[in-house]
C-alpha cells in the first residue's frame, strides 16, 4: 500500500470526479443540443457517469489487491492492460448511435475541451516527487505536462466557443496526446521488472499502488478519448464539402 499523504488521494479523486462529472454534463447538453429530450439527456449522462464510477471501483478493488504492483521478477502487464482496455471501451462508446450524434453536434469540440481542464491534478506527480515517492525523470514531464495541458485547455475552449478552431485546437490536442505517450512510456519502463530499461531513482512503483494507480486506469483513458475524439472532429470539419456535379455536365 501507499504512504503517500491524505492530501494526494483528495487531489486524485477531485481530478477523476470533476473529469467524469464534465463528461457527463457535456453529454447532457449534446444530447439536448442535438433535440433529445430531458429524460434520455438525463439517461445518456447518467449510464456514463454510472459505468465509469463502476470501472473506478474495480480498478481501486484491483489496486488494493496488488493486481497492478510491479513485480521484480515477472511480467506484469495488468496496469496498461486496464488503461489500453478502458480507453479502447470509451471509443467503442462513441459508436452508440446516440452518442454519434452527439459528437456530431456543432459544439462537440468546446464539449470534448473543457474536461481536460482538471489535467491539472497532475500536480499530485509533482508533489509525490517532492516527497520522495516518484522520480524527477518521470514526475517534472509527466506534472508539468499536464498542467500545461489543462491550462490551455481553457484557452483553447475559450477560442473553440468564439468559433475559432485553427491550428491551436490541433497542436493542443497533438501535445496533450503526446505528454501522456511519453508520461507512460517513461512510467512502465522506469517501474521495477522486466520491463525496467530506463534507471531513475526511485523507481515509479507508486504509479501502480493506491491513489495514484487511479490516474493511469481511469483518467488517462479519459484524456486520451478526449484528444482522438477532438483531433477526429477537426479532421472532419477541415474536410471540404463534395459539390454534387449536376447532370449532363
Amino acid at each position: 500500500m501507499s504512504t503517500l499523504p491524505i492530501y494526494v488521494s483528495a487531489i486524485v479523486l477531485a481530478g477523476l470526479i470533476g473529469t467524469t462529472a464534465t463528461i457527463c454534463v457535456m453529454l447532457w447538453h449534446g444530447a439536448r443540443g442535438t433535440g433529445h429530450g430531458p429524460r434520455i439527456s438525463a439517461g445518456v449522462a447518467l449510464i456514463a457517469g454510472t459505468s465509469w464510477a463502476t470501472w473506478v471501483f474495480a480498478s481501486a478493488i484491483l489496486a488494493h489487491a496488488d493486481v497492478y504492483r510491479f513485480a521484480s521478477n515477472k511480467a506484469q502487464p495488468w496496469l496498461p492492460v486496464a488503461m489500453f482496455t478502458a480507453l479502447a471501451a470509451v471509443l467503442l462508446a462513441t459508436r452508440v448511435p446516440v452518442v454519434s450524434r452527439i459528437l456530431a453536434e456543432q459544439q462537440a469540440l468546446w464539449r470534448l475541451t473543457v474536461p481536460q481542464y482538471f489535467r491539472v491534478e497532475g500536480v499530485v506527480f509533482l508533489m509525490a516527487m517532492a516527497l520522495g515517492a516518484l522520480p524527477a525523470g518521470f514526475a517534472l514531464p509527466a506534472g508539468l505536462g499536464d498542467i500545461a495541458t489543462g491550462i490551455g485547455a481553457v484557452y483553447v475552449a475559450r477560442s473553440i466557443r468564439r468559433g475559432v478552431v485553427g491550428r491551436r485546437a490541433v497542436w493542443f490536442n497533438i501535445l496533450g496526446l503526446l505528454d501522456l505517450v511519453v508520461a507512460t512510456t517513461i512510467g512502465v519502463a522506469a517501474a521495477p521488472g522486466v520491463a525496467h530499461v530506463l534507471s531513475l531513482h526511485p523507481t515509479t512503483e507508486q504509479l501502480a499502488l493506491l491513489p495514484l494507480v487511479l490516474i493511469p486506469t481511469t483518467v488517462v483513458p479519459l484524456a486520451a478519448a478526449l484528444h482522438v475524439l477532438s483531433l477526429r472532429k477537426i479532421a472532419v470539419a477541415s474536410k471540404p464539402a463534395s459539390v454534387p456535379t449536376p447532370i449532363g455536365a
